[in-house]
């Protein structure tokens, strides 16, 4: 059986009972009044969203340039940081990868050429220029679209490698509010006899980022005998394009009262084409500083509601600098109450769950969670109302069955009065 997602009729992998496929994604696609084409792109869902739809979660949406190169190795990302061993680096999030069909068209924002001189030049630039256009589709239409067929929250991540970085640099520049956080690695700020660089040293130190957040990566693409600071004074064609991304890095750190929240990172074991996947990695770590949940030795001894006041505590400051609504991860939470009923650490169980299921009411398996609580503390009416809950929002056979068992145990027996007589 096919699996699908509203507005995804073409799948990226399917799954089976013959095969047993692994599934990370589907292939949707849109028609373009702006570019005149069907566009088609990639979408991921967060594990989350495919188990529990009816649960109303939201979830930030991450837009990947390139996306036929670069989204297999970011949703795996995403999805280790986000999920796995209770990791929070990041939010589980959908990932929208936006394949190429002119690439030199759509990333380019003004018409450019070569680092050098050529005779290609001339049909570069009639096949490029049309970043701004592109830029347009993504706001106008791509956005739009997602935003219609999936809960999405407004927090939203550019990314963007090489000639994607240069457009991510572009949007950044001339339309700031259209993401709230944007990752270029390696953006060709070369192109165009650095038209871009010199825009950007025009007009960065004057405009307001509050709220905006940037990763930058630097790959190294010298020769051994350079290094960051030697190559600044190179003239040379061959070192234009860090050259360029150095003088970009240096004046984003020079204006730091811009309010944008920005971070360079120099890769000296990694060349232009290895270092996207470790500059997504760390621009995770960047981008989402306030989101991770760290757990200390005395989260786990007293028995009281300190952490789940901690979590709600930690996850208001992650609110406030993400600037939309960050909850505390479901399923977190749930493994430490479940941990909690082990250690027979009751309170501390309870108020976790509490926490779950003010924020997650949709949930069915807040409520069942709660439910095991109750029965861990004999409380049979109370585990039975919530089990009755979760029922209420999903049918479920393990919940269904614990909730026969407990009714059957609460039922009193047959009265003597009862018995059948000879």
């Amino acid at each position: 059986m096919v699996s699908t997602y509203p507005g995804c009729p073409l799948p990226l992998l399917t799954r089976s009972q013959s095969n047993q496929q692994i599934v990370i994604g589907q292939i949707d696609s849109l028609t373009s009044k702006i570019l005149h084409e069907k566009r088609k792109i990639w979408v991921h869902l967060p594990d989350s969203y495919r188990q529990e739809a009816s649960a109303k979660r939201r979830y930030p949406v991450v837009y990947l340039l390139d996306g036929d190169s670069h989204f297999p190795s970011l949703v795996g990302m995403i999805h280790q940081l986000s999920s796995v061993n209770g990791n929070t680096i990041c939010p589980e999030m959908i990932v929208v990868g936006i394949p190429n069909t002119n690439r030199q068209r759509d990333l380019t924002p003004t018409p450019g050429g070569g680092m050098m001189p050529s005779a290609a030049d001339s049909t570069r630039r009639k096949n490029s220029g049309g970043g701004e256009q592109f830029t347009a589709f993504i706001e106008g239409e791509l956005i739009p679209h997602i935003d219609s067929l999936y809960p999405t929250e407004p927090y939203k991540v550019f990314i963007g490698h090489s000639l994607g970085g240069l457009l991510v640099i572009n949007t950044l520049i001339h339309h700031p509010n259209l993401f709230n956080a944007y990752v270029a690695i390696e953006p060709s700020m070369w192109w165009a006899d650095q038209q871009l660089l010199n825009t950007a040293q025009q007009v960065i130190a004057s405009q307001k980022y509050a709220g905006k957040a940037l990763f930058m990566g630097i790959a190294n693409t010298m020769e051994s005998t350079m290094d960051t600071l030697r190559v600044q004074a190179d003239t040379s064609g061959s070192t234009k394009h860090i050259r360029s991304i150095l003088a970009l890095d240096h004046l984003l750190k020079a204006n730091g009262q811009t309010g944008l929240r920005y971070q360079g990172k120099y890769y000296g074991l990694d060349d232009h084409s290895s270092v996207p996947l470790i500059a997504e990695y760390d621009a995770l770590h960047f981008l989402f500083a306030a989101y991770r949940f760290k757990l200390t030795d005395q989260d786990y001894e007293e028995d009281n509601t300190g952490l789940a006041d901690k979590l709600t505590t930690h996850f208001r400051a992650a609110t406030r600098q993400l600037g939309y609504p960050v909850k505390p991860p479901e399923s977190l939470v749930n493994d430490l109450g479940s941990y909690m009923v082990s250690q027979q650490k009751f309170k501390k169980a309870e108020s976790l769950f509490k926490l779950n299921v003010a924020n997650y009411p949709a949930s069915f398996n807040a409520y069942d969670s709660y439910g095991d609580y109750f029965v861990g503390k004999k409380d049979t009416v109370r585990a039975i109302a919530n089990f009755q809950k979760s029922l209420s929002l999903k049918e479920a056979s393990a919940t269904r069955k614990k909730l026969v068992a407990l009714q059957a145990l609460s039922s009193p027996g047959p009265s003597p009065a009862d018995k059948p007589r000879n």
